[in-house]
């Protein structure tokens, strides 16, 4: 069984990260400040795998892909190009994503004329797991737009589902969670209610009740994530279902 991951503590959707994405943007476009390494890596942690993605859909050949990718984070902290980013100016994902189209069209022939690879990598991305990742997806015939925003979707719904399992293991529920995380998709969805609440020693209707709870506090976690990448709190719900009709055929 593997190890478990150690986790942030858990505060309630409204207060959650006290560092929000754009804080963290900010932090990073600050070459000057000795938090900057550490903003740039955990936008990194956050985002890279979208945009590798994206980059690899464009890029047949793995090894130029994974120099891209690692080159284009690195500039964004060398060029300064973090500092233009703003909450008034758009949405996070829209940011990244012309940011990327304008260093692949505008320097892709210097990255690709430049030894890469020889020296010190300012950052640490693993691009190897990312292709692993992209060659276990179903075949699709996806943009490389579309790859993006589909991924971007699922990083999310992933951050708000660690944020729920860390919820569920602070509070004592964590059995409840992996029992009834097949539910979170919707009443009738992934969960035998009645086996479940024989092992949680509740009723059924208990068992359907803790899904309920369980499926609103996904909710109140995604939005919390998604709101820190919009430049408007009214944006959430319509950021949401754009992210989602990425998910459709």
């Amino acid at each position: 069984m593997d190890s478990p991951r150690q986790r942030a503590p858990v505060q309630s959707p409204a207060y959650e990260f006290a560092t929000t994405h754009w804080s963290l943007v900010a932090s990073a476009g600050k070459p000057e400040s000795k938090e900057a390494g550490e903003a740039l890596q955990e936008l990194c942690q956050r985002y890279w795998y979208p945009l590798y993605a994206y980059v690899r859909r464009r890029v047949p050949q793995v090894s130029e892909a994974q120099d891209l990718t690692q080159e284009f984070f690195a500039r964004l902290l060398e060029k300064n190009t973090l500092a233009q980013a703003a909450p008034e100016r758009g949405r996070f994902r829209s940011f990244l994503l012309a940011s990327l189209h304008n260093f692949l069209a505008n320097e892709w022939d210097r990255a690709h004329t430049q030894k890469r690879g020889g020296g010190e990598q300012p950052l640490s991305l693993d691009l190897s797991e990312g292709e692993s990742r992209l060659n276990l997806e179903p075949a699709h015939n996806l943009t490389p737009e579309r790859l993006y925003e589909r991924e971007w979707t699922l990083a999310l719904i992933r951050l708000a589902m660690d944020r729920l399992q860390a919820d569920c293991e602070s509070t004592g529920k964590l059995r409840q969670f992996e029992l009834l995380q097949g539910a979170l998709a919707g009443e009738g969805t992934g969960a035998n209610y009645a086996s479940v609440a024989a092992e949680l020693e509740m009723t059924e209707e208990a068992a359907r009740q803790a899904a309920h709870r369980l499926r609103k506090r996904f909710r109140e976690f995604l939005r919390a994530e998604v709101a820190q990448t919009v430049a408007d709190p009214g944006e959430v719900d319509d950021e949401i279902r754009s992210l989602f009709a990425t998910l459709g055929p």
